[in-house]
């Protein structure tokens, strides 16, 4: 039975690019249009793009997904198997740089185990005049995270991004209007993904992808052109999990007083000294109970 990759899923169809006997996808060949068998239903599941699947031609040239390979990773919100890094895409400009977002982000990607990359697009519209790229740059390199800064326009950063994407799924994702689709355009020439200007009145892009695709790389890699969002639920994360996703609380978080502490008002709470002294940014923690605050409210609400 031969297998493949979902490389997309449009209305009911699943299309599966065929890989080679070493697992490589076969990039040069076409995808086969297949359905689902009806037993993904009756088990509560469906196969999502990024999965690896067994499935079997049909006569009229089409196909049937008959099983699905154990997920590395998972991820709901966009709905992508198998990703092992999430680049995350913020505009320095137009849209303007959003880092309560970027924190949601965050948030899920590290609930969903999955390394993360921050992309600044747009470098080429900085202000000369402020420091504002280089203290996001600094501040989330503090923290742990890998922070490159772009610009589709002149090219800068494209190679440094190229090379971190070669051989593995990475999910784009971030806030729409960044400019994520002409990323994907600069690092794939011919590729002619559709854009569209940013609103100005509203502040946000339209959404101009409409379904979650995995593009080839001629590295080896694919990325995951995703929905762009404006917004982020806490539904699937418990309340005692999101101080786990900040992850500079975790050297804090065991010399806590109390157990199960929630950082907020609780005597003895090292995570709170140490945003105090200085070890733990003011806006990062003022995100951790924004989110918290969001959450409790949202649970008593469902």
């Amino acid at each position: 039975m031969p297998e493949g990759i979902i490389v997309k899923a449009l209305s009911g169809y699943y299309y599966v690019m065929p890989v080679e006997n070493n697992g490589v996808p076969s990039v040069e060949g076409s995808a086969v249009q297949c359905r689902a068998r009806g037993i993904f239903r009756k088990r509560g599941t469906s196969p999502l793009v990024g999965d690896r699947v067994s499935y079997m031609l049909t006569e009229n040239g089409e196909g049937t997904v008959d099983e699905i390979r154990k997920r590395e990773t998972e991820l709901i919100r966009p709905p992508v198997a198998n990703v092992s890094l999430a680049v995350l895409v913020f505009s320095v400009k137009e849209p303007d740089m959003n880092l309560n977002l970027l924190d949601k982000f965050l948030v899920h990607i590290e609930q969903a185990g999955l390394d993360a990359l921050i992309v600044l697009t747009k470098l080429d519209l900085a202000d000369p005049s402020k420091d504002t790229v280089a203290e996001v740059k600094a501040l989330y390199e503090q923290v742990g995270y890998e922070v490159i800064s772009t610009s589709s326009r002149t090219g800068e950063g494209s190679e440094l991004l190229r090379d971190r994407l070669a051989g593995k799924i990475s999910v784009f994702s971030g806030q729409s209007g960044v400019g994520k689709s002409s990323m994907l355009n600069a690092l794939m020439p011919g590729l002619t993904l559709e854009t569209n200007a940013i609103s100005m009145r509203l502040g946000r892009g339209k959404h101009t992808t409409r379904h979650v695709e995995l593009i080839p790389l001629d590295n080896g890699g694919f990325v995951a052109d995703t929905p762009g969002f404006s917004q982020l639920d806490f539904l699937e994360i418990g309340v005692e999990e999101l101080s786990t996703c900040f992850r500079e609380f975790a050297q804090f978080a065991d010399q806590c007083k109390f157990r199960g502490c929630t950082h907020t008002h609780e005597p003895g709470c090292r995570v709170l000294a140490a945003k105090e002294e200085g070890l733990i940014s003011e806006s990062r923690y003022q995100h951790y109970v924004l989110f918290l605050t969001e959450m409790k409210d949202k649970k008593r609400r469902y």
